[in-house]
């Protein structure tokens, strides 16, 4: 069997535990493509990217210094969704862009697959360009707790953000696999079945 490095996505709601569950994978040596981190990396550093932000949203949208002035765009995107669209037109295809060179430079050193983890994976669509999907699942209300916990937001703010994203069973459909980060299972265990399986699919040898 031919060797190929596989793409693999993992999402999750606010508060699912994705980036626990994608230290596991790393600890496997599994590369993470963060795309929320490099989202926000463009936004500061692309050239294209900074240019289109600064057509829609104006030079309000950087601070003198240069940094991107998130709380500007925050405040004129709040009750605009329009403008919300406008900005993820942006930020999204940038993204994908970048995420997609940065497979092709883990492929060539020979990994077996990289993952992808994304908040907005399905709603923005790039789940479309991987060969599986990881979905990571977890009761509401241990979601809230965990977040509340680790921000210090409110309870109704956190709640507000869950119910602009796609429902949980809405993005379960779409993965081939559901990690449940509930504590009553064994993320090691689960994470371990998934190596393994995506091992032997991309024509490596299990570990």
């Amino acid at each position: 069997m031919e060797k190929t490095c596989l793409k693999a996505g993992i999402t999750g709601g606010i508060g699912s535990g994705k980036t626990t569950v994608c230290r596991l994978f790393q600890t496997l040596g599994i590369p993470v493509y963060d795309a929320d981190y490099w989202a926000k990396w463009l936004i500061q550093n692309d050239e294209s990217v900074r240019k289109s932000i600064l057509e829609v949203f104006g030079e309000n949208a950087y601070l003198p210094n240069g940094d991107y002035h998130i709380a500007e765009v925050k405040r004129q995107i709040l009750n605009d969704r329009a403008l919300l669209e406008q900005l993820n037109a942006i930020v999204h295809p940038a993204v994908f862009r970048h995420g997609r060179e940065w497979h092709l430079a883990r492929a060539a050193e020979g990994h077996p697959y990289t993952l992808k983890e994304a908040a907005l994976m399905i709603e923005s669509g790039s789940y479309r360009d991987l060969d599986t999907l990881i979905f990571v699942a977890a009761p509401e209300a241990l979601r809230i707790q965990r977040v509340m916990e680790r921000d210090g937001r409110s309870e109704t703010e956190i709640k507000a953000i869950i119910r602009n994203q796609l429902p949980e069973a809405e993005k379960e459909k779409l993965a081939e696999w559901v990690i449940h980060n509930d504590g009553q299972h064994s993320l090691v265990r689960q994470v371990w079945t998934i190596h393994q399986a995506l091992l032997v699919r991309s024509g490596h040898q299990p570990a």
